[in-house]
């Protein structure tokens, strides 16, 4: 099947509530949403966020997903629902409330959707539907093991994959791997910063597809005003070890990085007691049982539903981390570096 063109389908100027819109990947969605001509409505829960969000062109409404009633104002006319918000917790303290934002959330908000008349429903899921349990390449025709899985952030987007589906509603589901690139800073970038500041001690010793955020928010929108439902897209992009990413880091930032990465039964060792440690403190320890999985984890994705269907583009993991480094200096959140032009400057000496 071609890909769709960007400007196919959809009414003109429709309503849109985006949750997460502050976020990592949901700024970008706003973005892509309001060139695209929708009018964009943001949950946002506190005073703090509603300046960013005007800032993307985004109407900021007070609303969370732990209040019906505020999920029912803020649904009033609208048409199509961006779900950005999650919680990806890995610690087990923080379960309870991440079971009540990734599923019972958004179970409340599908109910108000449904009564509100809302046509459409657009669900940023993630490979951890399918689970660490399925050791194969990923793809939209294998089988989600999410609901078996002891990690409760699987279970959790695996449940809400299943909520969305039997919602009712039109629905497009979108399932991204490991999300890099310009506004991350709660992410990959907190490595990318550790490289910076010669703080990184360690690389685990497992591998990922790393895709381009931009092209993760250009997919959701343009299936969305194809008006594709029913469908769910994987969205990986280049597999690299996390060893050959930082290396990349470390090469751009000129900045060492360890040469070899951990072996994974040490990284799980100090994992699980780091955690017992956790639970006497209260803290989150910097490495869960639960994130030592996903580290040591080769994460393989097939994309080429999504690059065939939607136009997908899979972007070259030197120029994604040369972005996000450009972003994260220009934010004042990494060091400048050396330019070309410090590099033929002078340094002293006659004339």
């Amino acid at each position: 099947m071609p890909a769709i063109p960007l400007s196919r389908a959809g009414p003109a100027n429709p309503c849109v509530l985006l949750t997460g819109g502050t976020g990592f990947l949901g700024q970008h969605l706003a973005r892509e949403l309001v060139m695209a001509g929708a009018r964009v409505r943001a949950l946002s829960r506190r005073d703090a966020s509603d300046a960013p969000l005007r800032a993307l062109g985004v109407e900021p409404v007070r609303g969370d997903l732990d209040d019906a009633d505020s999920l029912g104002r803020a649904l009033e006319g609208v048409s199509a629902i961006f779900h950005a918000a999650a919680d990806t917790n890995t610690w087990t303290p923080g379960n309870a409330a991440q079971t009540r934002t990734n599923v019972e959330g958004l179970r409340a908000l599908l109910a108000r959707a449904s009564s509100a008349g809302v046509e459409t429903v657009v669900h940023t899921s993630s490979v951890s539907a399918y689970s660490h349990l399925v050791h194969e390449t990923l793809r939209e025709d294998l089988p989600q093991l999410g609901g078996r899985s002891w990690i409760n952030y699987e279970r959790t987007k695996y449940e809400a994959e299943q909520l969305v589906r039997q919602s009712g509603l039109g629905w497009l589901i979108f399932q991204p791997a490991h999300i890099l690139g310009p506004g991350d800073t709660q992410n990959w970038s907190r490595l990318i910063r550790l490289v910076d500041a010669g703080k990184l001690t360690g690389v685990p010793p497992g591998a990922g597809a790393f895709a381009d955020v931009r092209e993760v928010a250009k997919a959701e929108v343009r299936g969305w005003r194809a008006g594709l439902r029913g469908q769910a897209f994987l969205l990986g992009g280049q597999h690299a070890s996390f060893l050959e990413l930082l290396t990349i880091v470390g090469r751009q930032l000129d900045k060492p990085v360890p040469r070899r990465a951990m072996p994974a039964p040490m990284l799980k060792a100090y994992a699980r007691l780091v955690y017992w440690g956790s639970l006497v403190t209260r803290r989150k320890p910097q490495i869960t049982p639960e994130a030592a999985v996903f580290t040591c984890k080769d994460l393989r994705v097939d994309s080429s539903k999504a690059i065939q269907v939607l136009g997908y583009r899979e972007t070259e993991l030197e120029a994604l981390v040369a972005d996000t480094i450009a972003w994260l200096r220009a934010e004042g959140l990494a060091s400048r570096g050396e330019t070309p032009e410090d590099r033929v400057k002078p340094t002293g000496g006659p004339g």
